[in-house]
């Protein structure tokens, strides 16, 4: 029987999310879950998709990807969480291509229509209005609603040991969290005897200054054009900042880090930002990225003779069974204060969110059922 929820729809491209009741959602398929959300992280991703992604042509959709809930119910041939679990989604993946069975779902070679096609992979629909589809399969999951249709691939169980005060924190470690952390943590790695400078201080920005702090880096450089987010950075423990405006960022670094940055992570995805990091690299330093303008060129001679790296990376290049529970070890022992770049909202709230989020008043916004 089809359950009656509750999510915020997206009727037209660029339009505003609007709180819906009465949808429609199937019951669980072969490998999928029932998950009745708790909470749910607001993503910057789930702005790209409302503004550049969602189409004209696109039937109405649910977005959101940073779900936190319980499952409710299972499909055939799920094995690994049962009703009353408690789970975190993150990011959908085959589990049958080359690089997933290699270990690395986050370059999934179905990761854009598993993620991005808004229906199952054979096209069906998981939500209904009025008989007609809704898109409901963002990030496998379209979690900016009361209920979802996850498949199980995608969710990490909620340790025990984890406060029902403190599930709201859970969400956003399914993709933001997990994306700037697992930059710092599992890519670029840098030690107690290195520099790092992150560029953008938001929620990927500020999860990846977390984890160079935790990770006893010597010199932490944090960027940005915010004040109060260079002043967080600061409280977060960030060595060094620099105003995003200033012209001479390279120098600055390049003296802060005693001759360039062993590491760099950008947030941003802007040309220049892209620019000034490589050239304040040290020889064989590494730069992270998460984005980049289409049109953005790099001139390869100094990558070559300096022996720098620009490396691309997808959520983190996390498991995020085996990363996320690894991120909760971290706060629980008090190295990992996630709770510092956290608000909620309720649920109904959801455009109060975005504007507190898009005008810099808040970091991470999360909304709670």
């Amino acid at each position: 029987m089809p359950t009656q929820i509750s999510a915020h729809v997206l009727r037209e491209p660029q339009g505003s999310f609007e709180l819906v009741d009465g949808l429609e959602l199937g019951d669980p398929q072969a490998g999928e879950v029932r998950v009745r959300y708790t909470s749910t992280g607001l993503c910057h991703t789930d702005l790209f998709a409302r503004d550049v992604f969602h189409q004209p042509d696109f039937p109405p959709a649910v977005y959101g990807h940073e779900g936190t809930g319980v499952v409710e119910a299972v499909g055939a041939g799920v094995t690994d969480v049962v009703e009353g679990d408690r789970v975190m989604a993150s990011y959908a993946s085959c589990g049958r291509c080359r690089t997933c069975l290699t270990g690395r779902p986050f370059n999934c070679q179905q990761f854009n229509d598993l993620n991005f096609a808004l229906t199952r992979a054979d096209g069906s629909p998981k939500v209904t209005l009025d008989g007609d589809p809704v898109g409901a399969s963002f990030f496998g999951q379209s979690s900016f609603a009361t209920h979802g249709l996850v498949s199980a691939r995608n969710l990490a169980k909620v340790p025990d040991w984890v406060a029902a005060e403190d599930e709201h924190l859970l969400g956003p470690l399914g993709c933001g969290v997990q994306t700037g952390a697992g930059a710092v943590l599992n890519v670029l790695r840098p030690g107690p005897t290195d520099s790092i400078v992150v560029a953008g201080t938001g929620a990927v920005g500020l999860s990846a200054l977390m984890a160079a702090i935790a990770s006893g880096v010597g010199t932490i450089v944090a960027v940005d054009i915010v004040e109060e987010r260079l002043r967080l950075a600061t409280e977060l423990g960030a060595t060094h900042t620099i105003d995003g405006d200033d012209e001479d960022q390279v120098a600055q670094i390049q003296e802060l880090t005693g001759g360039g940055a062993t590491h760099a992570f950008d947030t941003t995805g802007v040309a220049p930002v892209l620019s000034r990091l490589v050239d304040s690299l040290a020889w064989g330093g590494r730069l992270g990225i998460v984005g980049a303008a289409p049109d953005m060129t790099l001139d390869l001679m100094p990558l070559m003779q300096l022996g720098r790296q620009v490396q691309g990376i997808v959520e983190g290049n996390s498991v995020p069974r085996v990363f996320i529970p690894q991120l909760l070890e971290l706060r629980r022992a008090g190295r990992f204060p996630l709770e510092k770049i956290v608000r909620t909202f309720p649920f109904a709230e959801l455009e109060s969110a975005i504007e507190a989020t898009g005008s810099g008043e808040v970091v991470k916004a999360v909304l709670v059922h």
